[in-house]
């Protein structure tokens, strides 16, 4: 690689625009060229170089001292970056929630690097602060539906934030909570706050022993990472189990607070519940808490109402998703992630509140950038600089509009019945969840397994011979124990083999709960996907798990015959 002479005169030239735009189209005709052959690329969707390997290759411990041609290090980057990247945007890589993203988000990012707009701040951010509160009140509204005078009172109010965009759901979901702490403990006439006073303190004056935040078993890690950074602490994040469904079991969830009331008053302690937070699609399964109820207890119990919807949100842009999500109008907050659903690159999101007041709790100053009466975004939120990333969705939303999205959604809820559809047909896989927006769980289950797991479960039926249930359902763990050990590896051959890719997990909301089981994991959002390329997608698992079934078929059919579990490690292919 060509080492530069280090000069100002040729610093300067690399921070201002050409005279003619001949050198800037020709690196920009490079990158793009760069990235088509990125997507045009057949070999596999991760590229068959191990981690240690890829180690080696990025292995140097000093910054570089001289500069480098542009050119070069563009070479460097196709070489040793794009060329080992992960092909996330493959119809044939369904494991995750990142997925293709349209094309022109490529240009929009290009305009967003070189405006560079600040956010945080009217002076670094002019039309872009607007656009920014623009696209919030589309969002608020699509929500909470509150009425026109509402939205053209305080869309461009500069008193008042009614969202935040953020730099994902962990930040939103952060945003919200830290609302709800100061609603739970709030300042008065002799009390100065908890953001000046501090958690102990906080708690002392309003008479409490503890915060507790109620949430279900599939709420997302970022709830208790906002805990410990609250000071709640993680253990107060309390996980209600789900139904069948994968909903938080609403019966449970008032047995847990009455149970919290019983175990107060035995201790002598209080314990406040700061926040129910419901989710609108989970992770993990895709399904949609009951917001309704969730709201109606959060409202007796004078708690804060989070809705966490970073991957279900946007489905509300199409009517026919909404009785999905009855309730939500009624919820204090909710966070919907961008770069999901609404098919944006990684990373955003936006957390919205129903009081136009509530983001004054997180308002700060400061001199030299957000002073007390100006029209600043950056009072009311957490991060301080950020870009102009509010640009894609805002854009994508007027280039594909609502009928738009509803055909992509549409497309996405035929994929995931067409996948349910050939899995089932194929009679070697096991439909694992009912799934509501996009994700669909399922595991790989030899016939002869298959035939004799629905018999066990058969006999747990039985009210008469209580017996014969307890044997079937110790047979039907055992038998779940090596199918879990299979299906670990099935994953790991998938990845492996590289022409398909799915993510899986464990659960424990199936028919053979409390057992935990592990899942493959299909997110079928993919615009590019078709009949074909899931018929394939199948057709690779059901090759590779028939080669693995022939490997376990002595363990799998002792567990069967015999009820006889007994360890064995993985063979690899």
């Amino acid at each position: 690689m060509k080492r530069v002479e280090s000069n100002l005169e040729y610093l300067r030239k690399l921070f201002i625009m050409p005279d003619t735009p001949d050198k800037f189209m020709e690196f920009g005709h490079a990158v793009l060229e760069m990235i088509h052959d990125f997507f045009q690329e057949k070999e596999g969707l991760h590229k068959r170089i191990t981690l240690p390997e890829l180690a080696g290759i990025f292995n140097q411990t000093s910054m570089p001292e001289s500069p480098h041609l542009i050119r070069d290090v563009l070479a460097e980057i196709k070489d040793k970056v794009t060329v080992h990247s992960v092909k996330v945007g493959s119809p044939y890589y369904i494991g995750h929630m990142t997925s293709a993203v349209p094309y022109f988000m490529i240009l929009l990012e290009i305009i967003i690097a070189s405006l560079n707009q600040n956010q945080v701040k009217i002076e670094t951010a002019k039309a872009s602060s607007f656009v920014e509160r623009e696209l919030i009140a589309w969002v608020h509204r699509m929500i909470f539906n509150r009425s026109e005078r509402f939205y053209q009172r305080n869309i461009q109010n500069p008193r008042v934030a009614i969202g935040n965009v953020t730099s994902g759901g962990t930040m939103s979901n952060l945003n919200a909570l830290l609302v709800a702490r100061e609603k739970a403990l709030p300042a008065d006439r002799r009390f100065p706050g908890v953001r000046k006073a501090g958690m102990e303190r906080a708690l002392r004056y309003h008479g409490f022993t503890r915060l507790v935040v109620l949430t279900s078993k599939r709420g997302h890690y970022s709830i208790q990472k906002s805990a410990n950074l609250l000071g709640l602490g993680e253990e107060n994040v309390i996980e209600v189990p789900v139904d069948t469904y994968n909903r938080i079991d609403i019966s449970r969830l008032k047995r847990t607070m009455r149970a919290i009331k019983r175990d107060d008053r035995a201790k002598g302690t209080r314990t406040k519940i700061m926040a129910i937070v419901g989710i609108a699609g989970n992770t993990e399964t895709g399904n949609i808490d009951n917001l309704k109820e969730l709201g109606d207890i959060a409202r007796q119990e004078g708690a804060f109402f989070h809705v966490d919807a970073a991957w279900g949100g946007s489905a509300l842009i199409v009517d026919e998703y909404r009785h999905l999500f009855q309730g939500i109008e009624a919820a204090d907050s909710v966070s919907v992630d961008f770069h999901k659903l609404l098919y944006c690159p990684m990373a955003m999101s936006v957390v919205v509140f129903h009081n136009e007041r509530d983001l004054n709790h997180l308002k700060q100053i400061s001199q030299y950038v957000n002073r007390r009466e100006s029209v600043d975004t950056g009072r009311f939120t957490i991060e301080g600089s950020r870009s102009f990333a509010c640009l894609k969705p805002w854009a994508s939303l007027k280039i594909m509009g609502k009928d738009g999205y509803r055909l992509l959604f549409e497309q996405a809820r035929e994929a995931m019945l067409t996948f349910k559809r050939i899995l089932e047909d194929s009679r070697k896989f096991e439909i694992m969840n009912d799934p509501e927006l996009f994700i669909l769980n399922y595991r790989f289950v030899p016939q002869f397994v298959m035939e004799k797991l629905h018999e066990l479960m058969e006999m747990k039926k039985s009210p008469s011979n209580r017996a014969g249930r307890g044997e079937a359902t110790r047979k039907a763990r055992r038998i779940n124990r090596v199918l879990n050990t299979l299906n670990v590896q099935l994953q790991k051959s998938i990845r492996l083999d590289d022409t398909t890719f799915v993510s899986r997990t464990t659960i424990e909301s199936t028919r053979y709960r409390p057992q935990r089981i592990v899942v493959l994991r299909a997110v079928l959002i993919n615009p590019l996907i078709n009949d074909g390329i899931l018929k394939k997608i199948v057709s690779t698992q059901n090759r590779i798990g028939l080669s693995l079934a022939y490997q376990y078929e002595p363990l799998l059919r002792e567990a069967v015959a015999l009820g006889i579990f007994r360890f064995f490690p993985f063979r690899r292919n």
